[in-house]
């Protein structure tokens, strides 16, 4: 992995917010929010009569915004897994800061490959830019091992959650959220009939996390869609954040600050972990390899999940 790549792989991406191409206003907001990466959109959330305007709109903002160290990504139009040869090439070209590009629903390494030749063809043959490929659609999911493979300038995979569900003709009332049909119905005993919601988003989210930690990639979950609705924004980042996501996407600032808590360990978890840790290094000093803490049997896999909670919140322990 190259320099760039491992410094881009490491910077915090707890929340990713998304912002319309044509609204510099709006591109201006999110250059200055608190969410740790942005990525300017110029694909569903733009107009096509807007589509020149707001690649033009895009490279005067990377070019002249102030991002601090943010990590900032440009998500491009891609029909049929074709991609705007264009935007890539102007991108490439005349986009001071910009970190990757975010290539929609794409469905094979092949896809990746284009672009990368894109960026290659051109003069300066930037080193700096990385890709990220959005999985929203069935064969996108069902290739996604193999994209997760194809190394190259792929630096993480995102959970296009919302195409998705059109993709698999899920019923559904919010992007991210979970039809109420979606449950399981029993009848006890006595004729009591009792449901139990289940989360239509397991298993992709699984098949996409593991994937993205097997060939050393960023995992970047799909936006719940009912930005006003707090609660339930909290509670989709924090199933991610449990499952081992690196972060969310966003498409409010309003959801920026629960989103980024939900990705931050809670001080009693650290302070756990560092337990575990001590208790490790006086097991090993006696030449054991497990010990009890706090009631609990602690071996090496104990030790990697408290390095991995320690990491996220920027602690680098060892034992």
């Amino acid at each position: 992995m190259s320099l760039h790549k491992t410094s881009l792989t490491t910077r915090p991406t707890r929340s990713v917010l998304a912002v319309p191409g044509h609204r510099f206003k709006m591109v201006q907001s999110a250059a200055s929010s608190a969410a740790d990466a942005v990525f300017i959109d110029l694909e569903d959330s733009v107009p096509r009569a807007e589509k020149t305007g707001a690649l033009q709109s895009t490279i005067r903002a990377l070019n002249d915004l102030d991002w601090g160290s943010k990590v900032v990504t440009v998500r491009v139009n891609s029909v049929d897994s074709i991609v705007d040869e264009n935007e890539i090439r102007a991108l490439t070209r005349d986009a001071e800061r910009l970190d990757t590009i975010l290539i929609p629903k794409v469905e094979s390494v092949a896809t990746l490959r284009r672009v990368e030749d894109l960026i290659e063809e051109q003069t300066a043959r930037r080193a700096d830019i990385c890709l990220e490929a959005l999985i929203e659609t069935a064969p996108g999911l069902l290739n996604v091992d193999s994209i997760a493979a194809g190394g190259g300038r792929l630096v993480g995979l995102h959970f296009g959650v919302g195409d998705f569900s059109a993709s698999i003709g899920a019923r559904n009332v919010e992007v991210g959220g979970t039809h109420p049909g979606y449950a399981v119905t029993r009848k006890d005993e006595i004729g009591n009939y009792q449901s139990a919601p289940l989360d239509l988003w397991t298993y992709p989210m699984m098949r996409i996390l593991v994937a993205a930690r097997a060939f050393g990639l960023r995992a970047i979950d799909g936006p719940y869609g009912g930005f006003r609705d707090i609660v339930l924004t909290r509670a989709t980042a924090l199933k991610a954040a449990a499952m081992g996501y690196d972060g969310k996407q966003v498409i409010h600032p309003a959801q920026i600050e629960v989103t980024q808590a939900a990705f931050t360990p809670e001080p009693q978890e650290l302070e756990s972990a560092r337990k575990t840790l001590e208790a490790m290094r006086q097991a090993e000093a006696a030449g054991l390899a497990a010990i009890s803490v706090e009631g609990k049997m602690v071996d090496y896999a104990n030790v990697r999940m408290a390095q991995r909670l320690l990491a996220m919140a920027g602690e680098a322990p060892s034992v």
